[in-house]
Formats: C-alpha cells, sequence, structure tokens
C-alpha cells in the first residue's frame, strides 16, 4: 500500500481539474460602470471559484437580450424592471432572478441655468426622449404631480442624443436620462444640469438593471452559484472601490477616462449588495403603476415577475 500511495497521488495530481459550466450572459449595452459587479465577479474570480466559465455579450440591439433569453438561445441577460413587466405582459418567458442596480437611474433633466425651475414650468415646453412607451408613462406621472398633463408639452424624440441635445437648445428638457451618467457629462462639458428624480415625482422605486432567466429554467444549478458570485462581487465593490475600479478598466483602456471615472463613483452606492433578495411589495408597486399607465392588461403576481432564488 505504500508503494501504491504516492503513485495514486501523482495520478491525482496529474487529473484534469472538472471543467467549469459555461455560461453566456447578454449585456444590456455595451460595457458601463453599471456592470461593475459582473466585470469585477469576473476579474477577481469569483465566477470561476462558483465554477462557472462566463462569457459577457454585448447585443447589436439593446432590445433583444431578453427576446433571446426568452428563446433559449442565450442563458441569461441584463435587463431592466419595467421592462421585465411589459415583456412578460407580451408573453415573454422570464424571470427576475438577481438585481444588479437597486435604485433608478433615469430622471428627468433640464439645464442648472435654464428657465426651467420646477415641472411646472415645462408648460409650452419641449421634452426630448429616447425610448417611447415608458418614458412617456414616466414624464406623464412627474407632469400629473405639478397639475400637467402630456398635452402640455411637445415631446421630440432625439433617440440617444439626450444631453446633446439638451445643451444645444433643441429640447428644454429630456427624460430617460441616467443621473450617474447625462450630469456627469453635462458637468464636464461645462453645462450642469439639474435633475428631477423619477421616485420623487410620482413614479414607485423600481430597481434598474436585473438579471433575467427563462421562466422555464430556474431550477437550473448554474443560477445560485452565479448570484453568489455576484453578492461577493458587489461586497469587495463597495469596501475596495479604488481597487474594483482598477479590475473595471482592466484590458479595457476605452473605459479610462473621466466620465466612465464619474459614473463609476455615482453608481456606487446603488449596487445591489444582495443581489438575490426580492422585494415583494417593489415589484406590485410597479406593475399597478404600469397598469395604471395603460402600458400593462394588468397587474400580475409577483411570482409572474419575479423569483428569489433558494
Amino acid at each position: 500500500m505504500r508503494l501504491w500511495l504516492p503513485l495514486i497521488l501523482l495520478c491525482l495530481a496529474a487529473a484534469p481539474a472538472r471543467a467549469a459550466d459555461e455560461l453566456t450572459l447578454m449585456l444590456d449595452w455595451f460595457v458601463n460602470p453599471d456592470h461593475a459587479t459582473l466585470l469585477v465577479a469576473q476579474e477577481k474570480g469569483y465566477f470561476a471559484a462558483a465554477g462557472l466559465e462566463v462569457e459577457m455579450v454585448a447585443p447589436a440591439d439593446p432590445n433583444d437580450p431578453p427576446k433571446l433569453v426568452a428563446a433559449g438561445q442565450a442563458d441569461l441577460a441584463i435587463s431592466y424592471q419595467p421592462q421585465l413587466h411589459v415583456q412578460v405582459d407580451q408573453g415573454l418567458p422570464l424571470r427576475r432572478i438577481a438585481t444588479l442596480v437597486a435604485t433608478p437611474l433615469n430622471c428627468l433633466v433640464v439645464l442648472a441655468d435654464g428657465p426651467i425651475k420646477s415641472i411646472a414650468d415645462l408648460r409650452g415646453r419641449k421634452v426630448g426622449f429616447s425610448v417611447g412607451g415608458f418614458e412617456d408613462a414616466l414624464l406623464k406621472a412627474m407632469l400629473s404631480r405639478a397639475g400637467l398633463g402630456l398635452d402640455d408639452v411637445t415631446l421630440v424624440n432625439v433617440n440617444f442624443s439626450l444631453s446633446p441635445s439638451l445643451i444645444a437648445g433643441n429640447v428644454d428638457a429630456v427624460i430617460g436620462a441616467f443621473r450617474n451618467f447625462e450630469l456627469n457629462q453635462m458637468d464636464i462639458v461645462k453645462r450642469p444640469g439639474r435633475a428631477f428624480y423619477v421616485e420623487e415625482h410620482g413614479v414607485p422605486t423600481y430597481d434598474e438593471l436585473i438579471v433575467v432567466a427563462n421562466a422555464a429554467k430556474l431550477d437550473d444549478p448554474r443560477w445560485p452559484r452565479f448570484v453568489v458570485a455576484l453578492e461577493e462581487a458587489a461586497q469587495f465593490l463597495v469596501n475596495h472601490p479604488r481597487e474594483a475600479w482598477k479590475l473595471f478598466i482592466k484590458g479595457r483602456k476605452d473605459l479610462d477616462d473621466e466620465l466612465n471615472r464619474r459614473a463609476f463613483r455615482d453608481t456606487l452606492p446603488r449596487f445591489a449588495l444582495r443581489p438575490a433578495a426580492l422585494d415583494h411589495g417593489r415589484y406590485a408597486r410597479m406593475a399597478a403603476f404600469l397598469a395604471q399607465q395603460e402600458l400593462i392588461a394588468k397587474a400580475r403576481p409577483v411570482a409572474d415577475y419575479a423569483v428569489e432564488l433558494r
């Protein structure tokens, strides 16, 4: 036995390690500070320690990722809570399994030195937007609080040129601006903006960035391990922000600029520290809001939108 033991140990040492489980994650857009938790999990080896090999793919069309998951052509996708409600209403078999950014980023922005000092001042003004539907609903709710309606403003589709259109004077305000990006972008070019936060003006608080899976595959053993790795990454982010920034830009020189540094800083307090945790009330309130705004036919039970993995 003593003669065989060294040989057995040598064979075990030479045996290949168990292959990691592959996982395809579709991003919602190009890589940016909103995805810092994911990149830290990758660079720190949290995914690898969980036995996962995660491939992150930026979409050609930001509307595609949830559809690809629903069709079984991708494992997971980054999406947004309000859009999830609409997609489920449309029949897509999707469920939220984790949260990346736990507060709204969306806001209504005007020039800080402009004539708009309150939402009531938007009467007769032009408001730019990039994506119809949900942004219209946000604006409608905010205007309602000020005694106005959508008929009191002129909506202008500026595509994704939100802050440039505002700075150029083509519109008086923009809805759909992300507070961690557009406000910093405007400040950098010396045209600071003022934000009206949607959650302070009639819109229920919601999860901005979420991870969605196919509703028929919620028992996939990869998902709990993925979410645990996210939690480890989120803790590292808040405990070691400087080191996390270095990991975020590692091998990505195009992200190392003033705008991304500021956006990274402003997004830090908004990352979900408990990615798996599900706030049932938050999903019920948003469903009711969207039904009231007639963006979905009816509010469904929370279990139709989101789950908390065990």
